[in-house]
């Protein structure tokens, strides 16, 4: 396997078809849809083609908005194959988000669902780009996405201005398969395959740019410590919009021809179903996803016998929770991962091998082929074991870069190539790595992070609020929680309620805040700069969040 770290994610799959044909690839239990490995590659041929129909060149960008539906994991591989980059965009999304997003990337299509329960992304593609309905599929004109040229709805359905699923298969079934086959051997691992989008400290978010290199090598290396194989069957419950569904989900899969057995959104008994009638040997999820599979276990029976191995990762892992998994899911060989985006995502993760302790108390070692280091953070030199500094990688999997933000990019990874994750860690003399904190004040709640200073700016478009000063605050349920201190302009009156009504609908429910507090000023430093670590200890008391740090949430 170690030859195919070479390849690009369209080679990659060819060459897994080409093993493994009959092996199933592609498995959603309650739509009855089963694709074996060839007719999988078959049918991201067909759309790689529809895209090259439709114009999508080497380098376009191309979004994809949607919940785990087939056609995303169609997208994965067809995009990658003729060398369109994948923009991955968040279904939690609201108009705000979505129209950064889609100007900030220069996307020149975009491919959607109709939404979730909570969000309508037909009617919020239409209040961000008012021309679509009136305009003719392929012909759009937006005055404020002069780069979008096409946008295609992901199922069967027909909407004004829009091509659907078959439209791009047809057209796909137009253009020769010699055309793909040229395209895709032009492509170099090095290309840009994917584009997602992250938090950060400041500003919005930011274009991490992965290549087929990224991808695959860490596709590869992820399922090597799970000891996947053609015969491990993996439920993905987890977003595909997100590395852990893309890559520690889908891509590993691919890259040791093991089956794909995804859901369209997380249900925790549509999880322990699945697992039970495919026999699923792995199964991924951030924490409190396991956390609602055992409530649903205390009182039900469900046949979890199969299960082997999977993923738990995105947020930091309570012992009793990892504990609960192992005793009463059967998953003796679960491991953890750590990482971030800019890194493909996994920078260490533990080994099935390792200890249930190892897998509790830290995040593992450097994967194959990455190197970890912990630096001091103010003179970058590299720390002793044992000395608590920021967590650094370097290899293979680091990112290309930040899309059109050089200066950003230049501050994430330094001139020797190290990637500053930002996050504060501890190495043994193994070299297993815990993880004790973080130098950034990203929020990660229930597996998402969150810019405090995104929502920070969104506020401040509010005529009532003077200033805001976002922090997480820790829980029980969802790891933290986002609160705001707000400063209000002189004569105003605002409430809780008014504010939470505000971000409503327009930013992601996950990023409004549970918490406001309203205050006349902040704690500062002799030049005036916001001390934050001391919102966080007046948030504690306001809250009344024990010594423990934790507060339960609703």
């Amino acid at each position: 396997m170690k030859n195919y770290a070479n390849l690009t994610v369209g080679r990659l799959l060819d060459v897994i078809a080409e093993k493994y044909p009959e092996n199933e690839a592609l498995v959603y239990k309650d739509l009855n849809l089963r694709y074996t490995y060839w007719q999988f590659k078959e049918e991201c041929n067909t759309a790689a083609k529809g895209l090259m129909a439709l114009g999508v060149k080497r380098g376009d960008h191309v979004v994809v908005w949607s919940t785990n539906v087939p056609e995303w994991a169609v997208m994965q591989f067809a995009a990658a194959k003729m060398g369109a980059v994948l923009v991955t965009a968040n279904t939690h999304y609201r108009v705000f988000e979505i129209e950064y997003l889609l100007k900030h990337s220069d996307s020149v299509m975009l491919m959607l669902t109709s939404g979730t329960r909570e969000n309508d992304f037909l009617e919020m593609i239409n209040k961000v780009c008012s021309e679509l309905s009136s305009s003719e599929p392929g012909n759009l004109c937006s005055q404020k996405l002069p780069s979008l040229k096409n946008v295609v709805y992901m199922g069967d359905e027909k909407h004004p201005g829009m091509y659907n699923w078959r439209d791009i298969l047809k057209m796909g079934e137009t253009v020769p398969d010699e055309d793909l086959k040229e395209r895709q051997a032009c492509l170099d691992v090095n290309d840009v395959a994917n584009m997602q989008y992250t938090s950060g400290t400041t500003g919005f978010p930011k274009g991490v740019l992965l290549t087929h290199k990224n991808l695959v090598g860490n596709g590869i290396s992820i399922g090597q410590c799970m000891n996947l194989g053609p015969e491990d069957r993996m439920c993905i419950p987890v977003p595909f919009f997100h590395c852990f569904g893309c890559v520690l989900g889908t891509l590993s899969c691919v890259s040791w021809g093991s089956t794909m057995v995804p859901l369209e959104s997380f249900n925790p008994t549509r999880v322990l179903e699945t697992v039970e009638a495919e026999k699923c040997t792995a199964l991924h999820g951030v924490p409190t996803m396991f956390i609602t599979e055992l409530e649903i276990l205390k009182n039900n029976y469900y046949d979890m016998s199969s299960l082997r191995t999977g993923i738990m990762a995105g947020s930091p892992c309570p012992r009793e929770v990892m504990n609960a998994v192992v005793e009463k899911m059967g998953m003796n060989e679960i491991v953890i991962t750590y990482g971030q985006t800019e890194a493909a995502p996994g920078i260490t993760m533990t080994r099935t091998q390792d200890s249930l302790e190892a897998r509790v108390s830290t995040v593992g070692k450097a994967l194959p082929g990455i190197e970890v280091k912990i630096s001091d953070p103010s003179t970058r030199e590299e720390l002793s074991c044992g000395q608590k500094g920021e967590i650094c990688a370097r290899g293979y999997n680091v990112m290309k870069g930040y899309y059109k933000m050089p200066e950003a990019t230049a501050v994430a990874v330094d001139e020797d190539g190290w990637l500053h994750t930002g996050d504060l860690g501890i190495m043994d003399v193994y070299g297993y790595i815990t993880v004790t904190g973080r130098l950034k004040d990203m929020i990660i709640r229930g597996g998402e992070n969150i810019y405090p200073r995104e929502i920070e700016e969104f506020l401040y478009t509010h005529r009532g609020i003077k200033d805001v000063q976002v922090i997480g605050v820790p829980s029980l349920k969802y790891g933290e929680e986002v609160m705001a201190f707000i400063q209000l302009r002189e004569g105003t009156e605002l409430t809780v309620e008014g504010i939470k009504e505000y971000c409503e609908g327009n930013i992601a429910r996950y990023k409004i805040p549970r918490y406001i507090h309203f205050v006349n000023s902040y704690p500062t430093t002799a030049n005036g700069k916001i001390q934050k670590y001391k919102l966080k200890e007046q948030a504690k008391e306001i809250l009344g969040i024990e010594e423990s740090g934790e507060t339960e949430t609703a």
